[in-house]
């Protein structure tokens, strides 16, 4: 555990002394999955509905592999091993990998993939990296987690993407379904 300890010090040793960064990195902590939702939203209403339901698809593949990890290999969370400062409470669970990493970067990384959503895949791929320093930050993971957490993102939007032409059938039908809620003509 000695540099993934020493990384976690270096970034939780700074909670407690600023308010402002304590609340900045405890917002970040808690609520860049919904912002990620709201950009997939987005996505959805602004005409790139592939991009949106591909990025969908990633993230509930990264978060399937985090699963399949977690039944393989189980890592405490820092405060369950009483080290740094636990700026927000969390049930004592498995850290590894990071799941609001995985779900972040397996966004980012698919929008980084199309080039309609190459910008905004760069402000969510930045907004994934503050997510998993706040993580850390607030003491509810370890570095190691959120590189995982990377990692596992990162190959989720490569199956997917690998898939997309497959997929594309599963997106048709889901579009044509929403049209027909809505009672647009194709």
């Amino acid at each position: 555990m000695g540099l993934n300890k020493e990384w976690f010090l270096d970034i939780n040793s700074l909670a407690g002394y600023n308010h402002l960064l304590d609340e900045i990195m405890i917002l970040s902590a808690k609520t860049t999955p919904f912002i990620f939702a709201i950009i997939l939203i987005y996505l959805w209403f602004s005409k790139r509905k592939n991009e949106s339901l591909f990025a969908f698809y990633s993230a509930m593949m990264g978060l399937l592999l985090n699963q399949i990890i977690t039944l393989i290999y189980f890592h405490p969370r820092p405060f369950m091993v009483h080290i740094g400062t636990l700026l927000i409470h969390h049930k004592p669970e498995n850290s590894f990998p990071s799941d609001h990493a995985t779900l972040t970067f397996s966004i980012a990384f698919m929008l980084l993939m199309f080039k309609s959503t190459r910008i905004i895949g760069i402000f969510a791929f930045l907004l994934a990296l503050l997510c998993g320093i706040a993580r850390v930050y607030v003491g509810v993971h370890w570095p190691f987690d959120i590189i995982g957490g990377f990692f596992v993102g990162l190959i989720s939007a490569i199956i997917i993407y690998s898939l997309k032409e497959k997929l594309q059938k599963l997106n048709d039908i889901a579009i044509f379904i929403w049209n027909k809620i809505l009672g647009v003509k194709n």
